[in-house]
């Protein structure tokens, strides 16, 4: 079984630049405080890391 993170969305995208709008999007965020569970690969990882003051992370499976 792959590794996976679930993450959670904290913080609005309300102006934000472009490009934090996206990747919110890119993961499959939307709306504040949904999850997403996500494979552990280090693209997701930097997204997230991009992002870290809209999102943060539940826990980690695997």
């Amino acid at each position: 079984m792959a590794k996976t993170i679930v993450v959670k969305q904290v913080g609005s995208p309300i102006r934000r630049p472009a490009i934090q709008r996206q990747t919110l999007i890119g993961l499959g965020l939307n709306k504040m405080h949904r999850t997403r569970e996500l494979e552990d690969t280090p693209s997701v990882r930097g997204m997230v890391n991009k992002i870290s003051h809209l999102v943060e992370i539940i826990e980690e499976k695997g």
